[in-house]
């Protein structure tokens, strides 16, 4: 491929706008699509990352999830804290402890590995679930913020399980830890005086502001050891009230997450998949896809209908929090990186962490979609909080 960045850049915006158009025509959500032009792009067209594109893509995954953090209403997560807690909850530790059986005892793989794989696959996918609810509108309803709040619950379980089972408990990880603190302590009086003294001006000074934080705060968490992502979804969360009073700063941020950002990320998912791989270890990615599917079946649809959910809001509900994706597939990559887990492994896990963002969240569009989605527009233009995302 050629080393001309402009050209570099055009050919990946230019699958960016194909997955769009692609999207637009089948009703399929675009973060899907981007991932599957991914594996294609990187199985028969030679496509292959780079450093500047590594960033934009961890941006742009750190980005998302700052803004799915952002998108939980306080008022709703302390409403709904209880089914937030206990799907969120489960949705975790079930997956977890069963795909660490699975990899241990019928995959044979080495103790550190199968906690590996056990992380890698108890998550829930911020990124597609978020993008979801912005191309259904459902981020606007009780469902769909619920839904944001167990996600959150899950991936924090994940975070605290890494962190636990393999971080380095050094004097950089105390640093992060308490620099993130109180950061989010004073994070929403911060941004709120931001933006009272000097927002919404050309200039952009509040996007500018909350960029200069979460480029801090990952840079900390990666001389931690950690993730850049990880304090994001707090950051966002910390400061969801200000951004309920703000749409219009929501609405910008989205427009520069999903115009420019979030497209390399997915379609880098996709480049991890190699096809001849894929077709040497499929019965072990089925297995495990499997594993973490059931596993997720049994922990969350009984507590949706405990909870009074309709069925079809707890199957919709049950069939996202089995999706997985940006935790998933950085679980996968620290293994490797830090010798925990083989190339082949990497791959197993890869693989059926981005088929777990595929097939769930098709089965969910398609036959379980709540009611409520289908009153939305199909093209409601981003002040109106839907997200032009096809």
């Amino acid at each position: 491929m050629t080393s001309n960045i402009w050209l570099v850049a055009a050919a990946w915006m230019g699958l960016a706008l194909l997955a769009s158009l692609i999207s637009i025509r089948l009703g399929i959500s675009v973060a899907l699509i981007e991932i599957l032009i991914g594996v294609l792009a990187g199985n028969f067209l030679g496509i292959h990352t780079a450093p500047w594109i590594d960033f934009l893509a961890t941006f742009g995954s750190g980005l998302l999830t700052f803004l799915a953090g952002a998108e939980i209403d306080p008022v709703s997560l302390r409403k709904h804290l209880r089914p937030a807690l206990a799907i969120g909850f489960v949705s975790f530790l079930l997956p977890f402890l069963g795909a660490l059986a699975f990899a241990r005892w019928v995959g044979h793989w080495e103790p550190r590995a199968a906690c590996i794989a056990g992380v890698a696959l108890s998550t829930t996918s911020v990124a597609v679930v978020y993008a979801l609810m912005l191309e259904t509108g459902l981020n606007r309803t009780e469902l769909g913020k619920l839904i944001l709040a167990a996600c959150f619950v899950t991936d924090l379980g994940t975070v605290l399980a890494l962190g636990l089972i393999f971080a380095a408990f050094n004097a950089w990880m105390v640093l992060f830890v308490g620099v993130t603190a109180v950061v989010l302590w004073q994070l929403p009086r911060m941004t709120r005086l931001v933006i009272s003294r000097l927002g919404h001006r050309i200039s952009e000074p509040e996007v500018k502001f909350i960029f200069l934080v979460l480029f801090a705060l990952g840079g900390l968490a990666n001389l931690a050891q950690s993730e850049a992502v990880l304090p994001a979804y707090l950051v966002g969360l910390v400061i969801a009230g200000v951004f309920m009073r703000d749409r219009i700063l929501m609405d910008r941020m989205r427009a520069i997450a999903f115009t420019m950002l979030t497209p390399f990320y997915f379609i880098k998912a996709g480049l991890f998949v190699s096809l001849p791989a894929v077709r040497s270890g499929a019965l072990l990615i089925a297995a495990f896809l499997a594993v973490k599917m059931i596993a997720k079946v049994i922990g969350i649809w009984p507590l949706t209908r405990q909870f009074g959910f309709a069925p079809r809001d707890g199957a919709f509900t049950t069939l996202l929090m089995a999706t997985g994706l940006t935790f998933g597939t950085i679980s996968s990559l620290f293994g490797l990186t830090n010798h925990i887990i083989s190339q082949d492994q990497y791959t197993v896990l890869v693989t059926t962490v981005i088929a777990s963002a595929i097939i769930p969240t098709l089965v969910a569009q398609r036959f379980f979609l709540p009611s409520a989605a289908r009153q939305v527009p199909a093209h409601t233009p981003l002040s109106e909080e839907a997200g032009e995302l096809g």
